[in-house]
């Protein structure tokens, strides 16, 4: 699985539709402060489920909407588009190109997308949930995480919240426990079990 693009509409700074591509050898994205590559990755956080607006610098999920400036009027909605190569079928859908989508309009109101198809939040969560690109996963480290994972005490780093979540996320277990905690049935279990398994024998 690799991602191809991330595309951003009426995404905070985003006013105008943005594409950014992907491309083999592409190792990251530099520019000077204030120019949103913060943004880039509160974007992807989003699109794959993030739902605290704290985490996303915001009082409230609509303030991820293009809020206006001095020369443009603020915008009504944002949107988020990413798009995967799932030639390999790490996802488990039935699809060579997966694209996730998220939108969020000034009233509250959200639509999420897989492929144009509208889905759940959670549909969203559990697609990712055990590939360890969840929005709890160690991907994807937001501004400030890192220099508060340093900080930390190294009681907290080896006992706290922070790895119980990536241990999870790294192992396949959060699938497992979010299905059981909301009442799935056996069957997202037994697949996240059976995926995990294939995927960690490859290094045993």
């Amino acid at each position: 699985m690799k991602l191809k693009s991330l595309t951003l509409n009426g995404f905070k700074s985003f006013a105008d539709k943005t594409k950014i591509e992907f491309q083999d050898g592409m190792t990251g994205i530099v520019g000077p402060n204030g120019s949103g590559k913060s943004n880039i990755i509160e974007a992807l956080r989003w699109a794959l489920g993030e739902q605290s607006a704290k985490s996303l610098r915001g009082g409230k999920m609509p303030d991820v909407i293009f809020a206006g400036s001095q020369t443009r009027a603020p915008l009504n909605h944002a949107e988020v588009e990413l798009e995967f190569d799932n030639s390999d079928h790490f996802l488990d859908l039935n699809a060579d190109q997966v694209v996730i989508s998220r939108k969020i309009y000034r009233n509250g109101d959200s639509d999420f997308l897989i492929n144009n198809a509208k889905v759940r939040l959670r549909d969203i969560v559990e697609l990712f949930m055990d590939t360890g690109l969840g929005r709890e996963s160690f991907s994807i480290i937001s501004q400030g995480k890192v220099e508060a994972i340093f900080n930390s005490k190294p009681q907290d780093r080896r006992s706290g919240q922070v790895q119980k979540r990536k241990a999870k996320g790294a192992t396949g277990i959060s699938r497992n426990y979010g299905s059981s905690r909301s009442g799935s049935r056996y069957y997202y279990r037994i697949t996240a079990t059976k995926r995990t398994f294939k995927r960690t024998s490859k290094y045993s």
